[in-house]
């Protein structure tokens, strides 16, 4: 078993407890200079690089200022394409517009739909004036068919065909 004798070798640290003679500042600290000169050449190259895609862009330019043909058949052009004729909508807003005018119109006047059938139709307030008057038609009990004893609800899973006694 080999012993070591531990007062004669020194930590790591030991080499950084003096500061060599001469020395203002500690050897461990960064180099100003080297992160100076960094600075600078990053400077330098990001104006390099700036006036270069300056240079180039006011090139493209005045090249797409030159050549004013299009290229591609399918880009957008000042002048909007319209579809060939026959259009079917020239101006569909106006459409639109006298398209409801004329369903308004028929909500609120009477007028036949259909003359030789005997088809008519009259305006929205007297139709449901009438309906609250008369009542919709409904169901007369078919005696075949019993009704549903009261408290009895379809079930969940039968899609009403399945009738169960439930409280409500």
């Amino acid at each position: 078993m080999a012993h070591h004798d531990h007062g004669t070798h020194g930590t790591p640290d030991d080499e950084y407890l003096v500061t060599p003679e001469g020395s203002t500042y500690e050897h461990t600290d960064a180099n100003v200079w080297a992160i100076a000169k960094f600075g600078l050449w990053l400077a330098v190259t990001a104006i390099i690089v700036h006036v270069g895609i300056g240079v180039m862009w006011r090139g493209l330019v005045k090249q797409s200022e030159e050549t004013n043909e299009q290229r591609y058949p399918l880009a957008t052009s000042i002048d909007p394409k319209l579809p060939p004729e026959p259009r079917l909508q020239q101006y569909p807003r106006e459409e639109v517009y006298s398209f409801r005018l004329n369903e308004e119109e028929k909500l609120h006047s009477y007028g036949y739909v259909n003359k030789d059938a005997g088809i008519v139709h009259i305006p929205i307030d007297e139709a449901m004036r009438l309906t609250v008057e008369r009542g919709l038609p409904s169901r007369t009990e078919d005696p075949t068919h019993p009704a549903t004893p009261p408290g009895m609800m379809p079930t969940k899973s039968s899609s009403g065909r399945v009738m169960e006694r439930r409280r409500q």
